[in-house]
């Protein structure tokens, strides 16, 4: 395992990176996830880690989550100022989490609210946007927005009240963009079952659909979602090669055409978890992703571009790569996200921290709220970091998946309210 780590060690690399195809999937029985304090000085931190972390996850500005098999917990905790383990086995997450269910489609029918108690397959998320589109033909279309790099369609659905079809401004909603996030998929979903399947009984939801065009893309990321479904739970980038390494992949977040040559906030080596790419916007997923950006610029506008991703709980917005700058109206981002932390506390409970990204939580560059912000024109551009602050990390339970969707699609109604 390699990687390259820098500010706040956000550069790493995964478990099995370096190995291009796994031979079978990967168990993490008995590894263990720790909270580390990042010592005062780094000499020789970097490389020791390097050698002792299978994954690092979420990264802060004073600490970091890693996952570590059970030989090298104590070598590594030795390294850290301080440290705490969070979770004593990662592989009893994972079978918390639950095994993927199939769903039964055997019925052409709307999607029920019972899909939102499980994970499910990629291929079932398709049936479930067909299904759910099939069910409001009047008021929704599946439309694609490009390829993945193994020819997997960015599948999406595209959501219109009165007016017609595109004749409002567009609400843009991505999820799945890094693979293991799984709840980023069910929560994206739920959005769009809501606004068709309350469209006609809730006067809220009406009043919404009929302000926007929405176009929610569940899973941006399709070919590293089946990877992590398949073979490494923990999987982040697309399943891109490069020529001169033997090391796979992208980070889709890391590769937008805008602030890609800035320094400090993605990694060039093709090993890191955070690889920007050769080139700004190489990867096929980006390609396709930037192409519609424009393209709704061009039409009626952005109104809102939600980034969804997990985990920490947290309502950002630009700018990702300088921390010293200010978007122009971040007065009216600080307003919105203050209101939609609010609506989903009222919920359950669960506290969101806000701010701008990088002063935030850690400097990105070639991320999508930049280059939608900035070059797409949008009035409001956010990421939202979902449940829940490491415990579970990316394998939320999926008891957790209703309370989640529940909460997040408040904050939702909230900002799409106040965004007008």
């Amino acid at each position: 395992m390699r990687f390259l780590l820098s500010g706040a060690l956000l550069l790493t690399t995964a478990l099995g990176s370096a190995v291009p195809k796994a031979d079978k999937k990967i168990d993490y029985t008995g590894f263990k996830v720790l909270r580390l304090s990042l010592p005062k000085t780094k000499q020789n931190f970097d490389v020791q880690l390097e050698e002792l972390a299978a994954h690092v996850l979420n990264p802060g500005k004073t600490t970091l989550d890693v996952v570590v098999s059970p030989e090298n917990v104590d070598a590594l905790r030795a390294i850290a100022s301080e440290s705490t383990i969070i979770n004593e086995d990662f592989g009893a997450s994972l079978a918390e989490e639950g095994t993927l269910k199939a769903a039964d489609f055997s019925t052409a029918a709307v999607p029920a609210e019972t899909w939102f108690t499980a994970y499910h397959p990629y291929a079932d998320h398709l049936t479930f946007l067909r299904d759910l589109q099939a069910g409001f033909t009047g008021q929704s279309e599946i439309f694609t927005a490009g390829t993945s790099v193994q020819g997997r369609p960015l599948t999406g659905i595209h959501i219109w009240g009165s007016g017609g079809k595109g004749s409002k401004p567009a609400v843009l909603i991505h999820g799945t963009v890094h693979a293991r996030e799984w709840i980023t998929t069910m929560t994206t979903e739920y959005f769009a079952w809501q606004l068709l399947t309350k469209y006609a009984s809730d006067a809220t939801v009406k009043s919404l659909v009929d302000k926007y065009d929405y176009y929610i893309i569940p899973a941006v990321n399709p070919d590293g979602f089946v990877y992590s479904q398949t073979t490494d739970r923990l999987w982040r980038k697309n399943r891109q090669t490069v020529s001169s390494s033997s090391c796979v992949g992208r980070d889709i977040n890391r590769n937008w055409p805008y602030k890609w040559e800035v320094t400090g906030g993605a990694s060039t080596s093709p090993c890191s978890e955070t690889y920007k790419g050769q080139a700004a916007g190489d990867a096929p997923e980006n390609k396709g992703l930037v192409a519609q950006v424009n393209s709704l610029r061009d039409g009626k506008g952005i109104r809102l571009y939600l980034d969804i991703h997990s985990y920490g709980q947290y309502i950002l917005w630009p700018y990702g790569y300088d921390c010293s700058l200010v978007v122009h109206n971040s007065a009216q981002h600080r307003s919105i996200a203050t209101s939609a932390a609010a609506a989903i506390r009222a919920v359950s409970g669960t506290a969101y921290t806000f701010g701008p990204s990088c002063s935030t939580l850690y400097a990105t560059t070639g991320s999508s709220v930049d280059y939608i912000d900035a070059t797409g024109n949008s009035t409001y551009s956010y990421t939202w970091e979902l449940r829940d602050k490491g415990n579970a990390g990316f394998v939320l339970p999926a008891s957790q998946i209703q309370p989640t969707v529940r909460e997040t699609w408040a904050g939702l109604v909230s900002t799409l309210t106040n965004a007008g």
